[in-house]
């Protein structure tokens, strides 16, 4: 199983949402699981921000998923000289053993074209970085996930569920 995870924060709390799924072309969820995160830290200024992290992970302990990859909404690195992000402390949280995929709408300076994709009908690329996985397998497969617009069907349903108040 593969996810799709992503994070709300709402004040000193956040919902952290996962997609399962099993075919990179998915239309829908194998599987949907919500977590409520109560306290989170205060972003520090001028720091990467990584309150996202702890979230995650306790998504991942509430429900036992383990995933064969996990997609996330951020950077792996936040540059071509693979500077941590949030996936890559994802990466090493987990052990080096689950690749990361980070799929952003964001541009990020010191990011070329090499990190882009384009999707159906969008002119704005997304930007794609990986661990532990090749980053041309990466954007391969996130191409070819379902969705006609810039964004995957599954990613936009993540981010629903994250932000939901049910």
């Amino acid at each position: 199983m593969k996810l799709v995870v992503a994070i709300h924060v709402d004040g000193a709390q956040a919902t952290a949402a996962a997609v399962a799924f099993e075919d990179w072309a998915a239309a829908e969820a194998t599987k949907t699981s919500v977590s409520r995160i109560a306290h989170v830290e205060k972003a520090v200024r001028g720091e990467l921000d990584l309150r996202e992290l702890p979230c995650i992970l306790q998504l991942l302990r509430e429900h036992n998923l383990t995933p064969e990859l996990i997609l996330i909404d951020g950077f792996v690195h936040l540059d071509a000289d693979d500077t941590p992000g949030l996936g890559q402390h994802l990466h090493h949280a987990l052990g080096g053993s689950v690749p990361i995929v980070g799929v952003s709408k964001k541009r990020q300076p010191g990011l070329s074209a090499q990190f882009e994709i384009m999707r159906e009908e969008e002119t704005q690329p997304l930007l794609i970085t990986s661990a532990g996985i090749d980053i041309g397998a990466a954007k391969v497969r996130v191409r070819s996930m379902h969705g006609r617009k810039r964004v995957p069907t599954l990613m936009k349903l993540a981010a629903r569920l994250a932000k939901s108040d049910d």
